[in-house]
């Protein structure tokens, strides 16, 4: 039997939780759990925000363990092994996305806490292709939020071919954007923070930002017109997304990596005009995560966590809902 935290229906306190996983599939790794980020898309899952929960719902998709076992045909790991799991538990392996090493684009790709229990546990499954490696240089204990928000911002880096001598801004210094800051920083890229305080502003000089500029004073960010070769926008929320693209220099690019539900108004004369580019993108592949976590061991990078034992799940949600956590919540077990 598996032991975990599940959300019994829509927006309820966890409860203790136990289920029989079966058999190991031949193509699954058993991970024993020793740390497990919280991530805002736990809280969306909790609450049905997007309306595909099923319950009871066990959350948790930013996992660092030990191999507990492998199926029978699982090769290139061990029990012992420490690893990492985010969003994706497992893909098809056949489909043109896969098959080109995108795997985060695979249609029919497993989600780890969609119609399936995550790692709020002490136990999580998925098949091999999914687990990563921790290489040596990344700390087990704050590595896991690098597998959900730490490869959300990193992707884009990769897919894009962002160069060292590149301008880029940042939108929401947040789980999301002080990652990105770090990131961007080792990169070698200028790097500005769209901050809405005086004691963001200078969180955001100390992450690795070189400039601030105030999300909240229209003029100010007028002043940093056809400025940047690319905006990350980690935010949730609506914007003036006409004010941002008019600080894109030509060709550059807005890119989406928070999940904001509002529709885009956007304004075509603008970015016909100046051949800007508007894009998204879901977490990363295997991987390109593998290559994040050689970088954030080259550069020493690691997320900003604060830990609660997993036993006291509920009151790091309650924190994390609160809008004070800093910068992360790692549920550590037991």
């Amino acid at each position: 039997m598996i032991k975990a935290y599940a959300a019994p229906s829509a927006g309820q306190p966890l409860e203790p939780f136990e289920y029989d996983p079966g058999e190991l599939g031949d193509s699954q790794v058993e991970i024993a759990v020793e740390y497990c980020g919280i991530c805002h898309s736990d809280l969306s899952m909790i609450n049905n925000e997007w309306g595909f929960s099923q319950y009871p719902l066990v959350p948790g998709h930013e996992v660092v363990g030990k191999v507990a076992a492998v199926g029978s045909s699982v090769q290139g790991f061990e029990v012992g092994q420490r690893v990492g799991l985010g969003w994706h538990s497992g893909y098809c392996n056949h489909c043109e996305h896969c098959d080109d090493g995108d795997h985060n684009l695979c249609f029919d790709a497993a989600a780890t806490i969609v119609a399936r229990h995550g790692g709020f546990a002490d136990k999580v499954r998925a098949d091999a292709t999914a687990v990563v490696p921790l290489p040596d240089g990344v700390s087990a204990s704050t590595a896991g939020p690098l597998f959900c928000g730490g490869i959300t911002v990193f992707n884009p880096m990769v897919q894009f071919g962002l160069k060292p001598t590149d301008k880029v801004a940042v939108i929401g210094i947040g789980g999301l954007g002080h990652m990105a800051l770090k990131f961007l920083n080792a990169w070698g890229c200028e790097v500005t923070a769209f901050t809405s305080s005086e004691h963001k502003r200078k969180e955001a000089l100390v992450l690795g930002a070189h400039h601030t500029l105030n999300s909240r004073d229209a003029a100010e960010i007028e002043s940093a017109t056809n400025r940047f070769d690319m905006i990350i926008s980690t935010v949730n929320v609506k914007l003036d997304w006409n004010l941002y693209l008019s600080t894109l220099r030509a060709r550059g690019r807005l890119h989406l990596v928070g999940v904001t539900l509002d529709p885009l108004d956007l304004q075509a004369f603008g970015i016909l005009g100046r051949q800007l580019q508007i894009s998204g993108s879901p977490v990363g592949s295997p991987s390109t995560i593998s290559k994040m976590l050689d970088f954030a061991a080259l550069h020493q990078i690691e997320p900003q966590c604060e830990m609660f034992p997993m036993s006291q799940v509920n009151d790091a949600i309650a924190h994390l809902e609160s809008g004070k956590a800093n910068y992360r919540i790692v549920l550590v077990n037991d």
